[in-house]
C-alpha cells in the first residue's frame, strides 16, 4: 500500500499563504510521500487547465510523486435536470483529467437530500449520475469512487446499496474513517460492510468536542460536535483499517485527510509517520 495527502488536508496553509499546486507538491516531497490527492476546486484556471496540468506532471516527475485520486465535488441531487447534467458533467471531465494525470481514481460525491426532493428520488438521481458517468469510466478504466459522504451516502449500507444498482466494476468505495463517525456508525463495522469495494482510502479521525471548548467541528446526524484531530487521537481504530485492508490485500492508496484546527504541516507529517508505522506492524492491540 502507498501512502499520499489529500491536498485538502493543507486547506488551512493554502489560504494563508496562497499555495499553488506545485507548493503542495514540493510540500509532499519534504515529507516523503509517495503520492498527492489532487482535487478539482483548486485549479488557479480551472476553465482553462492544460498549461497547469502540463507543469503539474513536470513537477511529478521531477519529485517522483504519483497522483492518488483526483477528486471531483459533485452533486447529482439537483431540482432540475439541467442542473443534474452539469454535475455529470463534472464527474466526465474529472475522468478525462484523471487519465491525463496518471491516476485510474476519480473521487465522487452523491448528495444530500433537497428540499424538494424525497429521500427515493434523492437516491434515484444519484444512482442515474452514476449510471451516466460509469460509461466513460469504463471505457477510460478509471474508477469513481463514492466517498461516504452526506445523508443520502453517509453510511456503509447507502454506499453498498449504490454500487449494486449503478452495477458497474468501475464504481466502486472511497473509505473514508472518520466520515461514518459523523452518520453515528462503527468505522470498523462499515468496513466489513464495504472492504470488498475499496479501491481509495482516506485516513481521517475525530473526537468529540469537549463542554465549552471554543473550537469550530462538524456537526453529526444527532446534533454532535466532532473536531478533526491527527489520525490515531481520535474515536477510529486505525489499526483495524489497516489490518482488515491487508487480509482482503488491497494494494491501492491510503491517503490523509486532515481536518483539524493544529498547524496542517505538522499535523500531516505525524499523520503519515504514524501510518507508515501503522503499515510495517503485524497486528497487536495499539490504537
Amino acid at each position: 500500500m502507498k501512502v499520499s495527502v489529500s491536498m485538502y488536508s493543507l486547506a488551512s496553509t493554502i489560504k494563508k499563504e496562497n499555495w499553488s499546486v506545485l507548493d503542495f507538491i514540493d510540500y509532499a516531497k519534504s515529507i516523503s510521500l509517495d503520492g498527492v490527492e489532487l482535487l478539482d476546486f483548486y485549479w488557479k484556471t480551472p476553465n482553462d487547465k492544460e498549461e497547469e496540468i502540463k507543469s503539474i506532471k513536470e513537477a511529478l516527475k521531477k519529485n517522483n510523486l504519483e497522483v492518488s485520486a483526483y477528486d471531483v465535488s459533485n452533486n447529482f441531487v439537483k431540482d432540475s435536470k439541467e442542473e443534474h447534467d452539469k454535475e455529470v458533467l463534472k464527474v466526465l471531465d474529472g475522468i478525462r483529467v484523471a487519465k491525463k494525470l496518471g491516476t485510474n481514481i476519480v473521487r465522487v460525491f452523491c448528495g444530500d437530500i433537497d428540499e424538494n426532493l424525497t429521500f427515493e428520488n434523492g437516491a434515484d438521481l444519484i444512482v442515474n449520475g452514476l449510471k451516466e458517468c460509469a460509461e466513460l469510466a469504463e471505457k477510460e478504466r478509471v474508477y469513481l469512487a463514492i466517498e461516504n459522504h452526506g445523508l443520502l451516502a453517509g453510511k456503509s449500507d447507502q454506499v453498498n446499496n449504490i454500487i449494486q444498482k449503478v452495477n458497474s466494476p468501475y464504481v466502486k468505495s472511497t473509505f473514508d474513517t472518520g466520515n461514518f463517525l459523523l452518520v453515528h456508525e462503527s468505522p470498523e463495522e462499515a468496513f466489513e460492510q464495504l472492504k470488498n469495494e475499496v479501491v481509495h482510502v482516506h485516513f481521517k479521525d475525530f473526537r468529540e468536542k469537549v463542554e465549552n471548548e471554543q473550537l469550530n467541528g462538524f456537526r453529526s446526524t444527532e446534533g454532535i460536535e466532532l473536531i478533526g484531530v491527527i489520525p490515531g487521537d481520535g474515536k477510529v481504530n486505525l489499526e483495524y483499517i489497516v489490518n482488515g485492508l491487508k487480509k482482503v490485500q488491497y494494494n491501492g492508496w491510503l491517503s490523509i485527510e486532515y481536518e483539524g484546527v493544529d498547524d496542517a504541516k505538522l499535523a500531516n507529517e505525524e499523520a503519515v509517520n504514524r501510518l507508515r508505522k501503522l503499515l510495517n506492524e503485524e497486528g497487536g492491540n495499539h490504537r
